[in-house]
């Protein structure tokens, strides 16, 4: 299976081609935007900042491509953030897949830290993606924006407020949280995305 993963200006990507690897599979990582097209499935991950990396993805057109593919897409953490139309962060117009405008955490309370950083639980829809994950699943979270709820969200995590750990529409997935660093929960999860 010819599997992809978009390079571009954002962090944590070696991670997830190793996760990958993990499974048996040798990702191409490229910001080539035929190579992406005839990629079987293709992985959008990252972390950083939401304006920096679409300054990266529109320079190459990359955006354009992405929103074009129709082969399953998962995006993740900022990957998830990129696919909505608007994040706060930068004031930033992103690719639009999900019409949505990514928020900034605003701390409630003391012990309400910034950003969100640790294990959480998952609250899950039926979806291909989050199937053989058991009960009340775990997951690694590290981020200051999230996606509030939506039309498209397939799972929920709790932290100040419930937001989306995870959406679907179409062929594009995406997941908050860090499947790459949460254990079997996470392997499971990236398998299940191989799998579609």
């Amino acid at each position: 299976m010819n599997v992809a993963i978009v390079k571009y200006n954002a962090g944590n990507i070696y991670s997830v081609v190793n996760a990958l690897k993990r499974l048996g599979i040798d990702p191409l990582l490229t910001d080539d935007a035929e190579l992406l097209k005839k990629a079987d499935k293709v992985l959008f991950p990252g972390q950083g900042h939401a304006g920096e990396a679409m300054d990266y993805l529109r320079a190459r057109r990359l955006d354009e491509v992405i929103r074009d593919l129709k082969q399953p897409v998962f995006g993740i953490c900022v990957g998830q953030q990129l696919l909505c139309r608007h994040s706060e962060e930068g004031d930033t117009d992103c690719i639009g897949i999900f019409d949505a405008e990514v928020k900034r955490f605003q701390p409630e309370r003391h012990e309400d830290k910034v950003p969100c950083m640790g294990w959480n639980e998952l609250k899950l829809t039926v979806n291909p993606i989050l199937k053989n994950l058991g009960e009340a699943p775990y997951v690694y979270f590290v981020h200051s924006y999230y996606v509030p709820l939506c039309k498209e969200t397939i799972a929920t995590a709790d932290y100040i407020l419930p937001y989306s750990a995870s959406m679907h529409k179409d062929n594009f997935y995406t997941c908050q949280f860090h499947p790459e660093k949460s254990g079997r929960v996470g392997e499971q999860i990236i398998k299940n995305f191989i799998d579609l």
